[in-house]
């Protein structure tokens, strides 16, 4: 399938689930205060959508988010179905994304060693 076409849906379904977390979810494990859709990538057969989730908190936490998610995967797909034009809905796949705790592990890493760094100078 044309790859522009394919972001496109991508890009899509991503506002479609990040209105319906900020908007319409009310699950208690799906805080948008410390939840936060990173990204989406649809197969080029449009059969599966892996959804990224950046979650702010501990590994329990992570974890009631993907059930949250899990729980609420039968609306998503409704609302995806609504507001996307497609013939058939992906399968949604629900993953943490670390990216953005990794990033602040690294800046953290690098603001002590520019502490240390001018401490020594």
């Amino acid at each position: 399938m044309n790859q522009k076409r394919v972001n496109r849906i991508s890009s899509e379904i991503n506002k479609v689930i990040s209105h319906c977390l900020y908007n319409t979810i009310k699950d208690p494990n799906l805080d948008p205060l410390y939840t936060g859709i990173t990204g989406v990538n649809v197969t080029n057969d449009l059969s599966f959508a892996t959804v990224y989730i950046s979650v702010i908190g501990d590994d329990e936490k992570k974890a009631n988010t993907i059930k949250g998610f899990e729980n609420a995967k039968g609306y998503l797909k409704r609302e995806i179905s609504k507001n996307v034009k497609l013939r058939h809905i992906p399968e949604l796949i629900f993953k943490i994304d670390d990216s953005t705790e990794r990033g602040m592990h690294i800046e953290n890493i690098i603001n002590e060693l520019n502490k240390t760094g001018n401490a020594n100078e």
